[in-house]
């Protein structure tokens, strides 16, 4: 047995005993969905501009930043669906073992996969908010087609829901995410490389609080020589499918 079959077995034997197990994702866990993280030599800002996603900007040229953002958010991630790392999380919700999950993502691809409680620290990409008047809509309420779209209510310009550059991070997903953190025993972090703030504190609460971190990445993270008690080296889907063959395992005996 290799020392990763070792590592595998130890989180799961952690996952199948934890008392209040939450997992944290980051752009990782949705590249074998297609979506490619936002940074890095192969991210999404090397090939558009971030200025169209400044909330400043967005307001001053709102027809500019919607062609661009309906372009990478609404033609190209909109295609997306779940891969096994997503279902392996909604089945472990299914389980009754993971208790929620706190994600940096946009994408709904945890809510595609089943799962029901989730802390969205950025903002949900399906769902659209008026400027003017607050009010929220579905994306199949709203036609795309028709740039930049406007409020049904009042004509008030409308955007996605979720973070711009210069917003702040919704209050209540904030606190919702340090609770879940604090409560947990068993945190596992996947696909979140730790460089973006303030979500990257959320897994320190979670090892201060006495959590068991377990981390799934390909590569070390900002977390992995700090508090990471269980490093799962590779890609988040392939990953989870042999931990949850384990935790499977498990459950059966217990």
């Amino acid at each position: 047995m290799d020392n990763f079959d070792e590592k595998i077995i130890l989180a799961a034997n952690s996952i199948v005993n934890s008392k209040h197990l939450v997992a944290f994702t980051g752009a990782g866990i949705s590249v074998e969905s297609g979506i490619p993280p936002f940074r890095g030599e192969d991210g999404l800002w090397s090939k558009y501009d971030p200025v169209v996603l400044e909330l400043s900007y967005f307001h001053r040229y709102p027809l500019d930043s919607w062609k661009v953002i309906k372009e990478i958010f609404y033609d190209f991630f909109g295609k997306a669906t779940p891969n096994a790392a997503h279902k392996a999380l909604a089945t472990l919700e299914k389980m009754e073992l993971l208790k929620s999950v706190i994600t940096q993502n946009i994408d709904n691809l945890h809510q595609a996969a089943g799962n029901t409680i989730v802390h969205e620290f950025h903002g949900n990409s399906h769902r659209l908010v008026c400027t003017k008047c607050s009010r929220h809509f579905g994306l199949a309420e709203i036609d795309l087609n028709k740039l930049p779209p406007k409020c049904l209510n009042c004509q008030g310009l409308i955007k996605p829901d979720f973070i711009f550059f210069g917003e702040s991070i919704p209050m209540m997903a904030y606190q919702a995410s340090l609770v879940a953190a604090e409560k947990a025993d068993v945190f596992v972090i996947i696909g979140s490389t730790g460089e973006v703030s303030p979500a990257n504190q959320i897994p320190f609460r979670a090892k201060s609080a006495g959590a068991t971190i377990i981390e799934i990445n390909p590569e070390n993270s900002r977390y992995t020589n700090f508090i990471t008690d269980i490093h799962l080296k590779g890609k988040a889907g392939e990953v989870m499918i042999k931990l949850m063959q384990q935790i499977q395992n498990k459950s059966k005996f217990i």
